[in-house]
């Protein structure tokens, strides 16, 4: 395993060059080891791994200041100082494009705006395919991260759509959702509830709800607890 060797070599090398060597970051190489880390370093390897999610979403197109105005919307108390910390360590650099241009007849896609809150706390359902809430977690595995999206519906606590990765693809909520609906065939006025993350606000996905005639609902700015169960 790729882990194991640096676990092997470590003898004879520094960990922190090893973990270059073989472009792994050494958080990810300590959770692979088990060893006892301090809770500061164990909270950097949870928020490492929700960097490189909403990293990868983003094309690798977000820098440190786009990066903690992402983070604080999805509830983390994070500053730049610790963001750009851990992306200089595991080499998270912005990819700069240059910027398209508009002639007369091209006009540039419209963001879409947050969705306002529709359960409200409200967590309990009357009948299958009335309320689905939607995330995306993280679990660590000894090769590494696995992202995991799942749509779950509130009355039976069933899970009715997931799709899972080694890598933060852009489409992942998309294709967990896409399955839930192929599985469910819910009606028009489902409401579907996430927090404020990159994948939920997409154009792709705000459409795909669109077109079932799906509600969007979605957490208030800086919780990314509220009105997501206890289901994990």
């Amino acid at each position: 395993m790729r882990y194991r060797f640096i676990d092997t070599e470590k003898a004879y090398y520094p960990i922190k060059w090893l973990c270059g060597v073989m472009q792994f970051s050494r958080s990810g190489y300590y959770a692979w080891s088990q060893r006892c880390a301090s809770k500061r370093q164990r909270q950097d390897m949870v928020l490492l791994a929700h960097i490189r999610s909403v990293f990868e979403s983003s094309h690798y197109s977000y820098g440190r200041p786009r990066m903690v105005e992402e983070l604080k919307a999805k509830g983390f108390a994070v500053g730049h100082t610790r963001i750009g910390r851990l992306m200089r360590e595991n080499g998270l650099q912005a990819v700069r494009r240059r910027k398209q241009r508009y002639n007369r007849q091209n006009t540039m896609t419209p963001s879409l705006s947050y969705a306002p809150n529709m359960l409200d706390q409200d967590f309990g359902a009357d009948t299958t395919n009335q309320k689905w809430s939607a995330d995306i977690s993280y679990i660590p595995t000894l090769e590494g991260w696995v992202y995991l999206a799942v749509v779950m519906d509130l009355y039976s606590r069933r899970i009715v759509g997931w799709c899972m990765s080694d890598r933060m693809k852009y489409n992942l909520a998309f294709n967990a959702l896409n399955m839930a609906i192929t599985l469910r065939n819910p009606r028009s006025g489902l409401i579907h509830h996430s927090d404020r993350g990159s994948q939920y606000c997409a154009i792709q996905y705000q459409m795909k709800l669109k077109e079932y005639g799906i509600i969007p609902s979605m957490s208030g700015k800086g919780n990314c607890y509220e009105g997501l169960p206890h289901w994990v």
